[in-house]
């Protein structure tokens, strides 16, 4: 069984990096994001709650989080590993998320804020069939229409300077002592999330030392190396972007849950 956590602020790409781990390790990708956005889709109590953290470019309380997190867990549908995406919160949830469970490792993607901004502010969301975009790598065929459905794009409430800059902000401040906390038992692997999706989701596996996917691999021999890392520390003894037409509830969008 093989139980991750990813870490990273909003835009940083810990929604996709997950499922990437998601498509051969048989395990399963448990997202906060996810499951509050769906709240808000479905226009549930807890839903209208995130909603207007969002306009005001909050996140969602760590009780809140929490108390989402534990029933999710609770289903152990689970049996082969996880990737929890958006939790721990908070030094004392990491404290509790090592005693409940034998974690194999941490994912750390670590990005400068400009260019958090930069991606951030560049993404577009179609009004209609829901659909994700990014002015600066999938841009749509059609200026400010849907590819899928030909609905109009509109920047989301909660992507303005202001309001990222707010959740940036506390994410630096709580996030920290969940890495110190994690670092001390030798779980955290920190990754450059500047490059690409592939280059990324490989330096994950080769410093977990989990097994490339067979484009990694591809990509290995052509750089000269051999998918392994030692680099970290962890000498392989851990078993441990978004594109155009992914549906809006899979990737880093902020729903005020810092996912």
């Amino acid at each position: 069984m093989r139980k991750y956590v990813i870490i990273g602020p909003q835009g940083s790409g810990k929604g996709t990096q997950a499922k990437r781990m998601t498509e051969d390790l048989d395990i399963v990708h448990i997202s906060v994001g996810d499951i509050l956005r769906w709240n808000v889709s479905h226009y549930t109590k807890l839903g209208a709650q995130v909603r207007r953290l969002m306009a005001r470019g909050e996140l969602v309380g760590d009780d809140l989080v929490q108390s989402v997190i534990a029933s999710r867990m609770s289903r152990h549908d689970w049996n082969h590993g996880f990737v929890v995406d958006g939790f721990p919160r908070n030094g004392a949830q990491a404290e509790f998320f090592l005693e409940s469970y034998d974690l194999d490792g941490v994912i750390n993607l670590d990005m400068p804020d400009d260019e958090l901004k930069r991606r951030v502010l560049a993404r577009r969301l179609c009004s209609q069939c829901g659909l994700d975009y990014n002015l600066i790598d999938s841009r749509p065929r059609r200026e400010d229409r849907c590819d899928a459905c030909g609905g109009k794009l509109v920047t989301r409430e909660d992507d303005t300077p202001e309001a990222l800059d707010a959740r940036l902000r506390e994410y630096r401040e709580k996030t920290q002592p969940v890495i110190d906390i994690f670092s001390r038992k030798e779980f955290v692997v920190t990754i450059d999330a500047r490059a690409g999706i592939d280059e990324v989701q490989a330096d994950i596996r080769r410093k977990l030392g989990l097994p490339l996917r067979d484009a990694d691999d591809a990509e290995a021999a052509t750089d000269g190396t051999d998918g392994t890392d030692t680099t970290d520390g962890t000498n392989g003894t851990k078993t441990p972007g978004r594109t155009r037409g992914t549906a809006h509830t899979s990737d880093d969008d902020d729903d005020g849950s810092d996912d």
